[in-house]
């Protein structure tokens, strides 16, 4: 049985009745609500693992919900959603979603999202040091905050896996399916646009000059390699 405290944010009553009763069923404590506001109270109040969040709501939105949240919490966020596009999924790993699912979607796709979003990578897998200091950046991995251009950021649960997983394998490149499988699980491997949208975030957090990297660099037709340039 799986364990965990998961919030279901729907304004649709018989969606948050038939989530709550099959993740109750799977052993997950399950609170639910209405509206992103309700939702807002009910993270502060208790522990949460995970928020299954709802795009289309009224009023507070999901997308708004999903960076209020990510403003005080570094709580695993999944976007449920009747839209597909590539945009809209941009859209919402932009606002600071770990993954995202499209409705209609099946109890055993979302089980294992929920699943891969609440996983953290392996000790062995982690490696590395816990603060990493060079140029113009700091990373303490301890405290999942980035120094850089005279501010401070920090990262999302996401964010900090991926970036964990590239500077244990600094100066190596890695496959898109090595990464996504690596982070976010077995079940994915053909998801890039993912890759994408997280790696331009850590981009923003990290490099002196987003748009020409010097630590987290392309490898074209690959994936993508973390540089570890010398000290000067």
């Amino acid at each position: 049985m799986s364990s965990g405290r998961i919030l279901v944010v729907d304004d649709e009553p018989q969606i948050r009745r038939v989530l709550r009763a099959a993740l109750s069923m799977q052993g997950y404590e399950v609170d639910d609500a209405s509206c992103g506001d309700e939702a807002l109270d009910k993270l502060r109040a208790a522990h949460v693992d995970l928020v299954l969040l709802d795009v289309n709501m009224p009023e507070m939105g999901g997308l708004e919900t999903c960076r209020a949240i990510r403003a005080c919490s570094e709580v695993a966020v999944i976007m449920l959603t009747v839209r597909n596009t590539e945009a809209d999924t941009i859209e919402a790993l932009d606002s600071g979603a770990d993954d995202y699912v499209t409705k209609p979607f099946s109890m055993p796709e979302l089980l294992a999202r929920i699943r891969a979003a609440l996983r953290r990578l392996p000790n062995s897998e982690e490696g590395g040091p816990e603060v990493l200091k060079r140029g113009e950046i700091e990373i303490n991995f301890a405290t999942r905050r980035v120094m850089s251009r005279g501010g401070s950021s920090r990262l999302t649960p996401k964010e900090f896996d991926l970036l964990r997983y590239l500077v244990a394998n600094t100066n190596v490149p890695i496959s898109h399916q090595r990464l996504l499988q690596a982070v976010w699980g077995p079940d994915y491997g053909d998801e890039v646009e993912y890759l994408r949208v997280f790696i331009n975030q850590l981009r923003k957090k990290i490099e002196p000059d987003p748009s020409h990297p010097r630590y987290i660099l392309t490898e074209p037709w690959i994936g993508y390699r973390f540089a570890l340039p010398d000290e000067t």
